[in-house]
């Protein structure tokens, strides 16, 4: 059977944008270390890619629906993106990319 997938929508507020490649690595180190790299294999998680919206700060994860709780975790405890101070705020976890677009008016 496949694992269902949920969708995890976040805002990065900080004061000047952040790139994608950093904000990809930062949250990548704070799920390896929250859940270590067995927990990062049964999260199943992925950044994606396409729906970053630099101008909004704005992106989406994938990952497993038993690991929502454990991502949302990993994303709160990132205080700093190379030398800016950034808040991640969750804004909407869907089931799909289409519900959570809807959801959040996109």
């Amino acid at each position: 059977m496949r694992e269902k997938k949920r969708y995890v929508t976040f805002r990065i507020l900080s004061r000047k944008p952040i790139v994608y490649s950093e904000m990809k690595g930062s949250i990548l180190n704070s799920v390896l270390g929250w859940m270590g790299e067995g927990g990062l294999s049964v999260a199943n998680m992925r950044i994606i890619r396409n729906l970053w919206d630099e101008k909004a700060q704005q992106g989406w994860i994938s990952c497993s629906h038993r690991s929502v709780d454990n991502v949302k975790i990993s994303l709160a405890l990132i205080h700093q993106i190379g030398d800016e101070k950034v808040i991640f705020q969750v804004l909407r976890v869907s089931g799909t990319i289409k519900s959570g677009k809807e959801k959040l008016g996109n």
